[in-house]
């Protein structure tokens, strides 16, 4: 990989570095002005190179991170077929879990019968692991609602 050289750097480069000849062809009473614009310009070259390096860095480790994602992915791929079938077992082993959890807690909630038999039916029909996630979500919730039930009861 050669030299890349960036824009902004080169351009402001090439305005420190005529600054820096103007100081010496101005006359002496604007020579404290042209020393803070020299300055000035002179720090925006450190910026845009400090930049430019930082970039070039990032990319690089950007490629490296690349090269061993897709060692990882060739090494551990085995086959689209057994992936899905891997994830129609999550997603059956997950239903069977979810219908557990809820007829733990039809002994617990008398009251919300309807809304477990609509859980019982978003389960049947869950295609997705996101779905999976959701209704753990909604079973955390009837579970919260189970122990402020019971906790009612003990008061």
């Amino acid at each position: 990989m050669g030299r890349q050289y960036d824009i902004p750097t080169v351009v402001v480069s090439c305005l420190a570095v005529s600054l820096t000849i103007l100081y010496f062809v101005l006359p002496d009473a604007v020579h404290f002005t042209m020393m803070v614009f020299i300055a000035a310009s002179w720090f925006l070259v450190a910026i845009c190179w400090l930049a430019l390096k930082s970039t070039q860095y990032m990319h690089r480790l950007e490629g490296h991170e690349h090269e061993h994602e897709e060692k990882k992915k060739l090494t551990s791929s085995y086959g689209s077929g057994q992936t899905l079938q891997m994830t129609s077992n999550q997603i059956s082993q997950a239903k069977s879990e979810l219908n557990a959890e809820l007829d733990s807690l039809r002994s617990s909630l008398k009251d919300k019968d309807e809304e477990i038999e609509s859980l019982k039916s978003e389960i049947s029909n869950l295609h997705t692991l996101v779905e999976i996630e959701k209704l753990k979500v909604d079973l955390a919730n009837l579970k919260t609602l189970a122990a402020k039930e019971s906790a009612k009861k003990k008061k």
